[in-house]
């Protein structure tokens, strides 16, 4: 069951391959604000999939956030997302991303529990 408060935390190393430049939102070589963004939102992906039942997972539907601080390659990367408001199969979380004690960016993410099959059945 998926009750406010679940929380989980994922990391990285940045590399040239999450760079703003390679990722082309950007043309310096510092954390690209989209792999910040998809970090946030594997952490809240993994807060909920051990709760979900078999075949479900959960799809993002939306997700804001600031991005305050560059941070360059060679820094390890934190985004923690925690669960703030379940509403039947939407789930509301509270995200935000830190290098050491540096915060670089929070917002919220909004994501969806779908079943698996049903959902790639309408590509």
């Amino acid at each position: 069951m998926i009750e406010t408060g679940l929380k989980y935390t994922s990391e990285l190393t940045v590399t040239d391959d999450v760079t703003a430049v390679k990722m082309g939102s950007g043309d310096m070589p510092v954390l690209a604000t989209p792999a910040m963004m998809a970090l946030m939102e594997n952490a809240a992906m993994m807060a909920v999939a051990k709760e979900l039942p078999e075949g479900y997972t959960t799809v993002g539907g939306h997700i804001e956030s600031s991005h305050l601080r560059p941070t360059k390659v060679g820094d390890k990367v934190t985004a923690t997302a925690e669960v703030t408001k379940v509403d039947g199969k939407k789930i509301t979380f509270k995200v935000a991303a830190y290098s050491g004690d540096t915060l670089l960016g929070e917002g919220t993410h909004l994501r969806f529990i779908v079943d698996k099959e049903r959902f790639m059945s309408k590509l």
